[in-house]
């Protein structure tokens, strides 16, 4: 075997599918799991793609997942909703809520969807792309594990914490962007272990609270908000909205009662969709998005600039011929954790 593999996208649904009906996660789970796995790796996200799916199967294998959850939704006010994920994965809580939501927004001109006691391990553009093709401008955060210091700190205290944000347009993809607050993604840092490279400068600190580009140390020590203080103050934004906004655990809580078995944190999400015509008087409406068309163009005309999304919806228009490609030793490790049940 090449140090490469070569999968389809239907390979790659199939396989995750495979994998966590295997350990007991129900259909709709594992569907909603297997979903998020192959629009990540179509998007050439690697870092919440195939590689998750040890993690998935780990949590379950540990007990800290209920696999077999089913979401409930409540309705806290005429423009909140929660979904309570019963201590199962978000993918499937989410899709519970995504309708609702948008439902809401229409009528509301804002809502919020509030997830709580769900586990997180993906991408977060998931949860605002599909809004933003109905037509709503969407934000969304989520805290995680304890992996960031604050600014000026050498210990862990926020997770990655990352926000999403997307835009409609017309007669073209939305405009999303996904970013952490600290400086990489934690899985980022993972697979430059897997694959035996140094991190660059800058992504985090070791042990001793030095810098370094050694990952092993990396995730020993503690990881860097992004552009020092400013990002570590948004960091502490998402800590409050997907913390103590939809009354569920900072980052620190959920590491401290989590039992290591390298699977997803439990905890709290924030959604918040909007429908831009409902945001302006009623003359103003036809021209919203044209309006931002204008700036998107503007951009665009700088050499070297491009919109967030970009290089994401370009590997989405290859990789349904092309395949997607991932390590041979990742590939085994998927064809041991179908084999093990």
């Amino acid at each position: 075997m090449s140090d490469r593999v070569t999968m389809s996208l239907a390979e790659v649904h199939a396989t995750t599918t495979r994998i966590l009906l295997a350990h007991g996660v129900s259909t709709d789970q594992a569907r909603a799991i297997a979903d998020t796995v192959t629009n990540a790796e179509r998007d050439d996200c690697k870092s919440h793609g195939l590689f998750r799916v040890p993690g998935y199967v780990a949590s379950v294998k540990s007990g800290k997942v209920n696999p077999r959850a089913v979401p409930t939704m409540r309705d806290l006010a005429p423009g909140v909703i929660q979904v309570d994920g019963q201590h199962g994965f978000s993918p499937r809580a989410l899709e519970v809520g995504r309708a609702p939501l948008a439902e809401r927004a229409r009528s509301q001109g804002i809502a919020a969807l509030a997830v709580v006691n769900a586990h997180h391990f993906a991408a977060l553009w998931p949860e605002v792309e599909p809004l933003a093709e109905q037509g709503l401008a969407a934000l969304a955060c989520v805290d995680s594990f304890s992996y960031v210091a604050p600014a000026g700190g050498s210990k862990p205290l926020y997770g990655t914490n990352p926000i999403a944000f997307a835009w409609p347009r017309q007669g073209r993809p939305p405009l999303v962007f996904d970013q952490a607050t600290s400086v990489s993604a934690r899985g980022e840092i993972q697979i430059h272990l897997r694959d035996g490279k140094p991190i660059p400068e800058g992504w985090a600190i070791g042990p001793d609270g030095g810098p370094t580009t050694d990952p092993r140390a990396a995730l020993a020590g503690a990881q860097l908000p992004f552009g020092g203080y400013k990002g570590a103050a948004l960091s502490l934004m998402v800590e409050l909205l997907a913390g103590a906004l939809v009354g569920d655990v900072f980052s620190f809580e959920a590491s401290a009662r989590d039992n290591g078995d390298g699977g997803p944190p439990e905890g709290g999400e924030l959604v918040i969709a909007i429908d831009p015509g409902r945001c302006v008087a009623e003359d103003k409406r036809a021209g919203q998005l044209a309006h931002a068309e204008a700036l998107f163009e503007k951009i665009l005309e700088q050499d070297g600039a491009r919109l967030p999304s970009d290089r994401r919806y370009a590997a989405r228009r290859r990789t349904p011929t092309e395949g997607i490609r991932i390590p041979a030793s990742l590939y085994e490790t998927l064809e041991e954790l179908e084999r093990a049940q």
